[in-house]
Order: structure tokens, then C-alpha cells, then sequence
């Protein structure tokens, strides 16, 4: 294979058969589950990297159901979402994901930076309550639980928030272990179909795990919970900041190349 037909058709990896196809990636009837809870200010200061800023002491466990999704198929995944401003504009942070499908957490992280790895998560309506679970390996981390479509929610604020920026620090090693890329992504939620909203009572259950540190983020006081199902189209980012870029003399130098002839 020529060099020029290498650059032509690199898009993802392998070459000749990517784990995942270009987009645009369309998501219809995507279901959230969004317990949102009061937690340790300090905490969430220790895991907010700058310039964002934590907007108020609250984090949003999610848990979403994926049934048709262009390129990625059918899944479900669950992560903790921080409030946060930039430069004055409020959004989320994403701060760790996990789900059930290898396309979407090769290309989450690949082309936007989503903080993915493989876990088991489900979202389930049990008779008269919707039922979110995270399960790592065998070892359950995170219970959520909601009264099914008790009220409607308010459609144009629950809109709203979906249009809100949302931020992701997108690390890729070099070669040699150092970070090649680290970069704040924004990305945004676009062509957004509201099918529903509802609120009701919840509760959330977090325990500890190593590899799954979500109870780091300990739940003090559940605050709300909203029930969406939307159709929508998860754009592709743009960087906003690049961590390297003042740095990239002292990162230069601790580098150390070899070039084949």
C-alpha cells in the first residue's frame, strides 16, 4: 500500500477495517436517566481540571439506553456529568463513562476524548419504577432508581440544558508514554428531537470500587431526577484549550526519538 493511499484512507483504527465508520452519528430514541445530587464541594474541585470551574457542589449520574445508534448499534452506558463554566459559558464536564459496545468506546474516546471503558450497564423500567444499574465485572457500583413518568417535565428547560456545551479532556499518549495530545474538547448535541420529559421521585446507591471510583464522588443529597427520551445527532468537537501548548518546550525535551532510515 502506497504511502499517499495510507493518508487517503486513515480515518481509524486498523486501516483496512475501522472499529468504527465515520458520521454523522445519529441516536434515536435515546433514554436518560439523570439522578442529579449534592456532593463534596472539595472534591469535585480536586477532579474539575482548569480553566473550567465548578459551577455548584452537584454532580449528574446518568444512565442511558442507546437502541439505535448510527455506526455504534445498540447500548447502553452510565457516568457522572459535572455542572461547570467556561470562560464565563456554563456547560458539563464529563467526568468518566462506562458502557457495553466497543465501536462507541474506541471512537468516544479516539475522536472526541469521552473518558470510556467497558463495564455493564443497564436501564430498565421495572413495573412502576426505572431501574439504572452499573455493574464492573461482577462487582456493582452505582443503583439508581426513579418513579416512572410521575409528572412532565418542562420541555424548554429540559431542551436547554441538552443545548449546553459540554467538555471533555481528551488525552492521547505518544509513543514514548508521554501525552501527545491533551486537550479541552467542547462538544454539543445538535438536530435535538424531544419525544418526552418526566420527573418523579429517586434515590442513587454508589459503592466503592477501584477501578470504577464513581462513590469517590460521595451522593449527600439527591436534588432531582428527569426522565428523557429524545432523538439527536452527537457532533463532532473543537478544541478550546491545549495543555501542552505552554508546556511544549519541557515536553519536547523529555522525548526521545529514533527515526529508521
Amino acid at each position: 500500500m502506497q504511502q499517499d493511499t495510507v493518508r487517503a484512507s486513515a480515518f481509524a483504527m486498523p486501516l483496512t477495517s475501522p472499529a468504527y465508520p465515520a458520521g454523522p452519528y445519529r441516536f434515536r430514541n435515546r433514554e436518560y436517566l439523570i439522578i442529579t445530587y449534592r456532593t463534596d464541594p472539595q472534591k469535585l474541585r480536586d477532579l474539575v481540571p482548569e480553566p473550567l470551574q465548578v459551577r455548584e457542589p452537584l454532580v449528574k449520574f446518568e444512565f442511558i439506553r442507546m437502541p439505535d445508534s448510527t455506526g455504534f448499534g445498540d447500548y447502553t452506558e452510565s457516568g457522572q456529568v459535572i455542572p461547570v463554566t467556561f470562560r464565563g459559558r456554563k456547560g458539563s464536564y464529563t467526568h468518566c463513562m462506562f458502557l457495553n459496545d466497543h465501536p462507541p468506546i474506541a471512537g468516544g474516546r479516539e475522536l472526541w476524548g469521552f473518558p470510556k471503558k467497558l463495564a455493564s450497564p443497564t436501564l430498565r423500567t421495572e413495573t412502576d419504577t426505572l431501574v439504572g444499574t452499573l455493574d464492573y465485572g461482577p462487582v456493582r457500583v452505582a443503583t439508581g432508581t426513579m418513579g416512572y413518568k410521575h409528572r412532565a417535565a418542562d420541555l424548554a428547560s429540559v431542551k436547554a440544558s441538552l443545548a449546553e456545551p459540554n467538555f471533555l479532556l481528551k488525552i492521547i499518549p505518544h509513543v514514548d508514554g508521554t501525552p501527545r495530545i491533551c486537550e479541552l474538547v467542547e462538544y454539543h448535541l445538535e438536530d435535538v428531537e424531544l419525544r418526552g420529559a418526566w420527573t418523579g421521585p429517586a434515590a442513587l446507591n454508589l459503592w466503592s470500587h477501584a477501578l470504577a471510583p464513581v462513590a469517590e464522588l460521595p451522593v449527600l443529597e439527591v436534588v432531582s431526577a428527569v426522565h428523557i427520551v429524545a432523538d439527536l445527532t452527537l457532533a463532532l468537537g473543537k478544541v478550546v484549550h491545549d495543555y501542552l501548548a505552554e508546556a511544549e518546550p519541557h515536553y519536547r525535551k523529555g522525548r526521545t526519538h529514533v527515526f529508521a532510515e
